[in-house]
């Protein structure tokens, strides 16, 4: 038992910073301005349960899935950038709010789904916990720190503590939402989507920065040659 909480409070020391969960508190807040409070707890239930499905699906068949699509990880760095810039152009500069509540063809309100775009995918379960998941597995495989039955049970417990401290800090973002205020809300998601528009053309700098430097070590031998 001992070498089980061991090897979870190693995973969670892991992922934790990649999570990072008070910028997606913060994302959360931004993306959440006008929801009633069950819809913004669906919103943190549904992204904890998306984080959970996408570091559990990467861990097991992430590595496959790439390799069928021919995926490399800086081709996920710069889609994911595309993304996040996306995104945040649209809190940095919102359109103008509408008077009406929008509502589905049925008559019934619609309510805001932002649970897995952004916030699951890319800024929370983004490309860097993904390539650093395919990369554990990988790992795992061939490890002899812990035994066999330990190597099997502590990777789903991480994901699942990793999702349920992520929807605990969202849960409590209620009470920093009224400590702030609205003009406070509206701050934050501007400051936010600026910092989503920085992140995604990090990741997509860095993307390139890959494919380029892949590029120039495949090409570079050949240059050598007499």
């Amino acid at each position: 038992m001992a070498d089980l909480v061991n090897a979870v409070a190693l995973g969670l020391l892991a992922l934790l910073p990649l999570i990072n969960p008070p910028t997606t508190v913060a994302l959360f807040l931004a993306l959440s301005k006008g929801l009633n409070q069950r819809e913004k707890n669906k919103q943190a239930f549904l992204t904890s349960f998306y984080v959970f499905l996408i570091m559990a699906l990467t861990y097991y068949i992430g590595e496959f899935i790439m390799k069928i699509f021919s995926i490399s990880i800086p081709g996920l760095r710069m889609a994911g950038g595309g993304i996040l810039i996306v995104m945040g152009l649209k809190m940095l500069f919102p359109p103008p709010s509408q008077p009406s509540t929008p509502t589905s063809s049925n008559g019934t309100p619609e309510t805001a789904n932002f649970a897995f775009i952004p916030l699951a995918m890319p800024s929370t379960a983004g490309p860097g916990t993904i390539a650093m998941i395919i990369s554990a597995s990988a790992t795992i495989k061939h490890s002899t720190s812990f035994p066999a039955w330990v190597l099997v049970t502590a990777p789903p417990l991480i994901f699942l503590f990793t999702a349920l401290i992520l929807w605990l800090c969202l849960r409590g973002s209620g009470i920093i939402m009224r400590v702030t205020g609205a003009s406070g809300i509206d701050a934050i998601s501007r400051l936010m989507g600026f910092l989503l528009v920085c992140m995604g053309a990090q990741f997509a700098i860095n993307g390139s920065v890959e494919v380029a430097q892949t590029l120039i070590d495949q090409n570079l031998p050949r240059l050598r040659l007499p």
